[in-house]
């Protein structure tokens, strides 16, 4: 624990080296809000609610999550920094979860500092605070879904643009999968079961029931498993690396 945590404060303090940190912040606070109030109709509902808000997280994560995860190994290839981290008394694993961990903590950054739509939303009303917290930590769970997929995509390459393209399409499958028009593609031929399979695989299908205020196991099992497989990928990505 003690490696993990000093990797984790190493990439966290890494992030504010460079404007890119305060860019990324701003642009995702300033998209959810317009999301939420020209896209979503916040006022024009009058609802005392977030729903307008949490939304539209999954497509907001699709563009910038990604760009948080393309750095994570591809920029470590690309510098040959990598060499050097693999030859600390440091084990793969508390590599990829240091890296991974800062990364994820970044991005959980990035979502309490959109409190003033929270505050906002309870001056205007009486929300169900309970519902917006739930909100929060799925929205945050499925953030760390997404840096998961992208951190092990980022391990494959040397080229950061390539891993923010191929994590972005990935993730994008993940989120899509329970659309109709994706499904209806596969009922023309393939059997219910693996339609329905398809279906639960959407990030949608699963944050969309966490932000009515209902966490279910399988929503808790699907985003951590996701985690699981991909850093545990991710690990072996990094060790076939490092052994070539």
């Amino acid at each position: 624990m003690r490696n993990i945590t000093v990797i984790a404060k190493r990439e966290f303090k890494g992030y504010f080296t460079s404007p890119l940190a305060y860019i990324f912040i701003v642009i995702f606070v300033a998209l959810t809000g317009a999301f939420a109030f020209y896209i979503g109709r916040f006022f024009t509902r009058e609802q005392a609610d977030l729903v307008s808000f949490f939304t539209y997280h999954p497509w907001i994560y699709l563009m910038l999550v990604p760009a948080i995860s393309m750095r994570l190994w591809a920029e470590e290839r690309k510098t040959g920094t990598i060499e050097i981290l693999m030859t600390l008394p440091v084990a793969t694993t508390e590599a990829v979860l240091g890296k991974y961990l800062a990364a994820w903590a970044f991005t959980g950054l990035a979502l309490i500092l959109t409190f003033p739509m929270w505050i906002s939303v309870n001056i205007l009303g009486q929300p169900d605070n309970g519902v917006i917290l739930t909100s929060y930590l799925g929205s945050f769970f499925m953030a760390g879904a997404f840096l998961a997929m992208g951190s092990c995509i980022s391990a494959l390459t040397k080229n950061q643009v390539i891993a923010f393209i191929v994590a972005a399409t990935v993730c994008f499958l993940f989120t899509v999968s329970s659309l109709a028009l994706v499904l209806d593609f596969f009922r023309a031929w393939a059997p219910e079961i693996l339609v329905h399979t398809i279906a639960s695989m959407s990030f949608l299908t699963h944050f969309s029931t966490i932000t009515k205020g209902v966490i279910e196991l399988r929503d808790i099992i699907f985003f951590a498993s996701l985690i699981a497989f991909w850093l545990f990928a991710n690990i072996i990505v990094v060790d076939l690396k490092k052994a070539g």
